[in-house]
């Protein structure tokens, strides 16, 4: 695993309040509860597929400060 990914997570999970351990028991229980994992894993379409990687690579992304400034600029 990537140390950066790594410590994304365990700094989620500790604001969590919950140990990877603890995460990794949760998620194997909702595996078997489930049938399977529990959330969707699919294959993107070639448009879906483009468009990650040119927000990636920073092409063609929007940033805004807020909600309000993102919707009254999407709205012109």
């Amino acid at each position: 695993m990537e140390p950066q990914t790594k410590e994304k997570a365990e700094g989620v999970l500790s604001r969590l309040g919950i140990t990877p351990t603890e995460a990794i028991r949760v998620f194997y229980r909702q595996i078997a509860l489930r049938g399977g994992l529990p959330f969707p894993v699919v294959i993107p379409n070639d448009r879906t597929a483009v468009t990650l990687r040119k927000s990636r690579r920073g092409q063609l992304v929007e940033k805004f400060d807020s909600l309000d400034e993102m919707f009254e600029r999407w709205n012109k």
